[in-house]
């Protein structure tokens, strides 16, 4: 009797000891494939890296990308590419223009002016210009902003958002009359962009002229928060006030991710400060490609029966 129980405990013990390799067997194929799992997924991983690595090779590339992560709003991370940047290729006017452009958006007024001073004499002497131009406006200094911003137009005439700055900070200088001709420019040159369209119907307002005003804001299905803050602000130009709320920080319009477009209805208060406005290219001398010329007729006089031209 007790050799048989004794044989089953050994029976027992032997499955168990059985039982205990074939377990171990499988641990170390499951952990053998996981190691595997997480070799390829590292050697892909450093595959994209490579890749990516060799996207960005060149400084144009690296332009490109700096540009598009200020065209999201990315203002402090692309300081930090520039840096990367010009620690690889050097200090170029492009680079410079960005780091002005980041400092500026990023509240660092100081350095902000110190590189827009460093584009004189540069290809991109005129972006220099429009900064300097919007740091002036940001001070309140509009007349000097408005001489600024003058210098940065005679060189490239025929950038919308430039000419819209331009006429803002004329109504804000007090020179309304001055203020004409680049707002009705740049709606022309930019139908569809709503500063300049803000902009214009801010003029028309402050000139005495609602009705063009309303059709204006009407035509480009401003939602009713913009048309308050124009009215509102054309009020205090006309009464010579300062502008409370709308002259205290720019209200713009939210920033987009690139390729997104903006409905409408998700328009914040308009742009009723300068504001900075992209600067593409070399030049920043944006063209009328896209101009539909009655459409940009028909937004600046609506009434084409009773039309009084501003």
């Amino acid at each position: 009797m007790r050799s048989r129980r004794a044989g089953r405990k050994l029976a027992c013990a032997a499955a168990a000891l059985a039982a205990l390799a074939l377990g171990g067997c499988g641990t170390l194929k499951d952990q053998y494939a996981a190691s595997n799992d997480a070799q390829q997924r590292a050697v892909a991983e450093a595959a994209a890296d490579t890749k990516a690595g060799a996207a960005i090779d060149t400084k144009a590339t690296y332009l490109r990308l700096v540009e598009q992560m200020q065209n999201e709003g990315l203002w402090f991370a692309s300081l930090a590419h520039i840096d990367a940047l010009e620690q690889r290729w050097g200090v170029s006017p492009e680079s410079t223009r960005a780091r002005a452009d980041a400092l500026r958006q990023t509240g660092q007024a100081a350095p902000s002016e110190a590189a827009y001073k460093r584009l004189m004499g540069t290809p991109l002497e005129s972006a220099g210009y429009r900064g300097l131009g919007l740091l002036a406006g940001a001070r309140g200094s509009y007349p000097e902003a408005v001489q600024l911003l003058q210098q940065a137009q005679r060189q490239t005439p025929t950038d919308a958002l430039l000419l819209s700055d331009l006429g803002y900070a004329n109504l804000r200088a007090g020179q309304v009359a001055d203020a004409r001709l680049p707002l009705m420019q740049a709606l022309q040159l930019s139908p569809n962009n709503t500063q300049a369209q803000a902009n214009l119907a801010l003029y028309l307002e402050a000139t005495d002229q609602s009705e063009q005003a309303n059709r204006l804001m009407e035509a480009n299905r401003m939602p009713a928060a913009t048309r308050a803050a124009v009215r509102e602000a054309a009020q205090q130009l006309r009464t010579g006030a300062p502008l409370a709320a709308t002259g205290a920080a720019p209200l713009a319009v939210r920033p987009l991710s690139s390729g997104t477009t903006l409905a409408r209805d998700d328009v914040a208060p308009p742009p009723l400060a300068l504001k900075a406005s992209r600067w593409a290219g070399m030049g920043g001398v944006r063209t009328a490609s896209q101009l539909n010329p009655s459409t940009a007729d028909s937004a600046a006089s609506p009434n084409p029966t009773a039309r009084v031209t501003p």
